[in-house]
């Protein structure tokens, strides 16, 4: 090779080590899967994979910060341990194989236990996750009987949809229309104009939004759900130490009392709360 093939050669080598050490840096810095895994391993960082768009359980507030009451469990779960917490938001779809890979340490977001059972470990539910029905206050409708013949609208690809398609179909046959809308804001700016009677859709969300909302008067729950199914922290099979841990922990945290703060900073009810 001569001198000035060498150098030209030398300048290259350079270049793809700054444009590969900057490409890292900027991945690292827009908070991208590689920077998460650099500490996946670390015994002294907790990783929580969730979804980030699923308020009140996670989600991006308004200065752009992850928050959400299952983050806020697992965040006072790791200051009681001294471990260092992570959120790591993930596409829901490929949640198995981050938990696989050791990416994250667990799934905590709303996660339902049910049907679930033998898929991964499992602590101790802590949230009922019932479904029902959102009215207007003043609508006069105060049981399911009262929808006979009235819109029902509730979240595509929900667990109220789910329910009132599946096994309990019979109470959705008492409607004079089930309908399906993209979101949840969608079906109580609905409500709220008369467009539809009712929003099916999990009790958490609904707590959280007429909260949000800054309407407690303006809307009410029915007492009667449709269906329930429980919330759990998933974790992958065999780490069981690190599950009886967080399992120890949110023991504790039921019992000072400090779950029901949590959940009444997202206007959750303490009867949704599942404690042993």
């Amino acid at each position: 090779m001569n001198k000035k093939i060498g150098i030209i050669f030398a300048l290259v080598l350079v270049a793809f080590l700054v444009m590969g050490t900057a490409s890292a840096g900027l991945f690292d810095f827009l908070g991208g899967n590689d920077a998460g895994n650099s500490t996946a391993n670390d015994e002294s960082t907790f990783i929580v994979g969730f979804d980030a768009e699923f308020p009140p359980y996670g989600f991006k507030d308004d200065s752009g910060n992850y928050t959400g009451f299952d983050l806020d469990l697992a965040k006072e779960v790791c200051e009681r341990n001294n471990w260092t917490f992570k959120a790591q938001p993930i596409d829901w779809d490929a949640k198995d194989a981050e938990l696989d890979s050791g990416s994250i340490d667990c799934i905590w977001n709303g996660f339902t236990i049910d049907g679930r059972e033998n898929d991964y470990l499992w602590s101790d539910p802590y949230f009922d996750n019932k479904q029902v029905f959102v009215v207007k206050s003043d609508a006069g409708i105060s049981s399911i009987d009262d929808l006979s013949g009235k819109t029902v609208e509730t979240q595509k690809d929900s667990s109220a949809l789910a329910a009132l398609q599946g096994d309990n179909k019979t109470i959705a046959d008492k409607f004079g229309t089930l309908t399906e809308v993209a979101d949840y804001n969608t079906a109580f700016m609905d409500l709220e104009s008369g467009a539809c009677d009712a929003v099916a859709m999990d009790i958490g969300v609904a707590e959280y939004d007429i909260k949000n909302k800054n309407q407690s008067d303006a809307f009410s729950i029915l007492d009667q759900d449709i269906t329930t199914e429980k919330y759990g922290v998933g974790f992958k099979k065999g780490n069981t130490d690190l599950k009886d841990q967080v399992q120890s922990t949110l023991d504790e945290m039921f019992k000072d009392g400090t779950v029901l703060k949590i959940a009444e900073k997202y206007g959750i009810s303490q009867d949704a709360l599942i404690q042993k």
